[in-house]
């Protein structure tokens, strides 16, 4: 009996001396990141200092090789994986001036991957697509073009976003403004139709007719604010409007006042480059080989410089890596973060990964995905995996409550069929998990768009974003055992059965037709 009682006092005290260690990890944690948090430095230096990253631009090589170079100086090994190659494109200057009815510097940018213009640029006239009757008449009018401009985007009925209307318009007239803007779509979208050409197809008959350029412009429903994505031409280039500017010229060339633009975008090709993830890892000591993931993607559009899309995630993910290697060197078993390429092109990066190292899926015992925008965690899901209530709301309970209690959760959730990386993950049968974000308006202001910034970045919410990150992973690390990676049948839109999302094979050589 009293043997027994000796070992129960043991035990508990082994017991209460594990609690309190946890405990201090955490405190350790915490304090880290509330009075050293390198957030805003690292930001600086991805998103001012290297730019945007545009899978095989060179600020996409340089960006991979800061990160490694980061890495090794807070003493944690690095290295780029290289997963296949891309066409290399570097974007230059882009000037656009109206020199005609009046003088005006426009406001926009070449597409991605757009050609160059002449070099010292080329004055020409700008004109729109006129209604015609059909692909007949659309082929007798393709001559016009040559040396011109040619405008093919639908012009905005307005410049304010439903915001906007919402607040300040009588409620007649915001009714009113909807159906004129949807009926002047609608009438956009028939005058594109009857050329016979796609979206794809439209921009190389242009150019093919002797265009000197395409104009388009894609507006994000936000003041100023517009979505910067790829051009179609081959031989022309290709510039973004802002919504002011592509308007005063619609109206212009719509009202035969013939204006006038030159223009100098000036690129780059640096033909087929390799691309790269870049994983960094903190070894573990009792179970090395298996494994906790960080992951975010680490490429962008280049509108802006990339910074909620997905520079919060990254600077995220490596602050995390930085705190746990200070406060929590020795973990149990090894933590990788994967800083992916390609994600804006079809998650190609991380499935890459996923391809390359089969062995290591089995062995994952979670992975920790963050992307969309700056806000703090809003949402988590458990993917489907039946059993992620139980070790997931263990693991976060370990988080600061005011970090946590506007969280919302959903178990067991429905697995992840692309939208990030995670999704590469889970169609592998690994537990991973989108740390979801606050929105911070992100649809429309920053996503994709000529204004995702430094600026827009809310360093508090991602630095609790960090906080619980870092927690979760050790606690992850800690855990006994692997985590079940039992599933649920998925529920398709109608509720009915579905598939679990398949592995999909990433594009290794891209930009090319």
């Amino acid at each position: 009996m009293k043997k027994r009682y000796l070992l129960g006092v043991g035990l508990m005290l082994l017991l209460g001396s594990n609690v309190q260690a946890q405990d201090e990890v955490i405190e350790k944690i915490i304090k880290e990141e509330t009075e050293n948090s390198q957030l805003k430095q690292i930001g600086h230096e991805l998103m001012d200092g290297i730019g945007p990253r545009l899978v095989g631009s060179p600020q996409m090589q340089k960006a991979h090789d800061w990160a490694v170079e980061k890495y090794k100086g807070w003493g944690i090994e690095a290295r780029n994986e290289q997963w296949g190659e891309w066409r290399g494109w570097e974007r230059g200057i882009s000037h656009i001036d109206m020199v005609a009815p009046w003088t005006k510097s426009l406001s926009g940018q070449q597409l991605a991957w757009s050609p160059s213009s002449p070099e010292g640029g080329a004055k020409g006239e700008v004109v729109v697509i006129p209604e015609l009757a059909d692909e007949a008449a659309f082929q007798a009018w393709l001559p016009s073009v040559k040396g011109k401009y040619v405008m093919i985007s639908a012009p905005q009925l307005t410049g304010r976003p439903d915001y906007n209307w919402e607040e300040f318009a009588t409620e007649e007239s915001f009714e009113k403004m909807k159906e004129d803007r949807t009926e002047s779509n609608r009438a956009w979208n028939e005058r594109l139709q009857k050329t016979g050409k796609g979206r794809r197809e439209l921009p190389t008959a242009l150019e093919d007719a002797g265009a000197l350029g395409i104009i388009t412009s894609y507006w994000s429903q936000g003041f100023g604010a517009n979505k910067i994505f790829s051009a179609y031409t081959k031989k022309v280039p290709t510039v973004d409007l802002s919504l002011e500017d592509y308007g005063l010229l619609f109206r212009l060339a719509e009202n035969g006042e013939k204006p006038m633009i030159h223009l100098n975008a000036q690129s780059k090709e640096n033909g087929m480059v390799p691309t790269f993830n870049t994983i960094a890892e903190i070894k573990g000591t009792e179970k090395p080989d298996e494994y906790v993931m960080l992951s975010a993607h680490f490429d962008s559009w280049d509108g802006g410089t990339g910074a909620t899309d997905n520079g919060t995630g990254t600077i995220m993910m490596m602050e995390v890596m930085r705190v746990l290697k200070e406060v929590y060197p020795n973990p149990k078993r090894t933590i990788l973060v994967g800083h992916w390429g390609s994600e804006e092109q079809g998650l190609n990066g991380s499935r890459a990964f996923v391809e390359d190292h089969p062995e290591m899926m089995p062995k994952i015992q979670a992975l920790f995905n963050q992307d969309n925008g700056t806000g703090r965690v809003a949402n988590v899901s458990g993917q489907g995996f039946i059993h992620s209530y139980e070790y997931l709301g263990r693991w976060m309970s370990k988080v600061p409550r005011e970090i946590t209690r506007e969280v919302e959760t959903t178990f067991p959730g429905n697995p992840g069929g692309g939208g990030s990386d995670y999704a590469s993950f889970v169609a592998a049968g690994v537990p991973a998990f989108s740390l979801s974000s606050l929105s911070w308006s992100y649809g429309n202001y920053t996503w994709h768009t000529n204004l995702d910034t430094y600026d827009k970045i809310v360093f508090d919410d991602v630095q609790n974003n960090v906080i619980m990150a870092a927690i979760m992973v050790y606690m992850a690390s800690e855990e006994d055992d692997m985590v079940s990676r039992e599933v649920r049948v998925p529920l398709g839109r109608g509720g009915e059965p579905a598939e679990w999302p398949a592995v999909r094979s990433p594009t290794r050589k891209g930009g090319v037709e």
